[in-house]
């Protein structure tokens, strides 16, 4: 099933990200965790893809897997950053025999030693040069956004230009980088449908459940921290219980107020903890009918 399909029902959704082990020794742990989430049932789950695609053989066998055994729908991520055009061409080959549907198609993180090159004999400088490859192959193709700018980006009229570009390419549907501060996603969803923006856009939330997290998060995203955040890491950071139990309860509370401001689809970056999953599925049972 393509999952801009799932993404246009009436109905609320919630799904779930996992990533896939780094090494052979970690494949059996990993593929137990994704597994214990196939079996809440989400609406989707995606399978991220390591910098510059070693992780490409474990993101096909946990999404099949998790297609085949548990029945639930699967987005492969794939990037290309730095990649040639045969090697696109490969991982597109071994998407469709691993008989999967769906793929996020992202350009993916730049390494210490690609900041500050020429990129301009890459066969793939944007994410938008590998939607265009994907265009006609039938994928369901999904994309990333920003709702706080790109960092690459001068400002955010630029993002978004370039933003329009990827669903002019065929992007079908977009998924949100985190944010703790749904108000900067109501207002960056104003101004891309002004811009002609009209895909589903799901709404990506990150349970922060330990104090390290945070300086992780903001290196990654460059996401605000709202004082209501900042008070409840330094109430509880250390406490690891405490903090776990918090920082589910903020994202439940996000996800809360999103459905009830007509956000329908939330993508829940588990990092791989089944138990947080399950909370905060279980926090929304009623809201969501499970």
């Amino acid at each position: 099933m393509k999952i801009i399909d799932i993404l246009k029902q009436d109905t609320l959704s919630m799904s779930f990200e996992v990533f896939p082990p780094k090494t052979d020794s970690a494949f059996d742990s990993v593929k137990a965790a994704t597994e214990e989430i196939a079996q809440l049932k989400p609406a989707f789950m995606s399978v991220t893809y390591g910098a510059g695609g070693g992780t490409s053989a474990y993101t096909l066998e946990i999404a099949r897997n998790i297609k085949e055994r548990y029945g639930v729908e699967t987005l492969a991520h794939l990037t290309c950053v730095s990649s040639t055009r045969e090697t696109v061409r490969q991982r597109i080959a071994e998407i469709k025999a691993a008989g999967l549907e769906n793929v996020m198609a992202l350009r993916g993180d730049l390494t210490a030693e690609m900041e500050g090159k020429d990129r301009s004999g890459w066969a793939y400088r944007y994410a938008v040069d590998l939607i265009a490859e994907l265009a006609d192959e039938g994928f369901c193709i999904g994309g990333g956004c920003y709702p706080e700018v790109h960092p690459e980006s001068a400002n955010q009229k630029e993002d978004i230009r370039h933003l329009k570009e990827k669903v002019d390419a065929g992007c079908q549907f977009l998924t949100t980088q985190m944010f703790f501060d749904n108000n900067l996603l109501y207002n960056f969803l104003y101004k891309i449908r002004e811009a002609g923006i009209t895909v589903p856009v799901v709404a990506g939330i990150m349970p922060i459940t330990n104090a390290n997290q945070v300086a992780r998060a903001i290196q990654l995203s460059g996401s605000h921290m709202p004082q209501r955040f900042k008070s409840l890491v330094d109430k509880f950071g250390s406490d690891p219980a405490a903090m776990k139990q918090a920082g589910i309860a903020y994202a439940t509370d996000q996800i809360i107020d999103l459905f009830a401001n007509n956000v329908t689809n939330i993508h829940v970056y588990t990092m791989n903890k089944p138990d947080v999953a399950r909370q905060i599925q279980q926090n929304l049972s009623d809201i969501l009918g499970k």
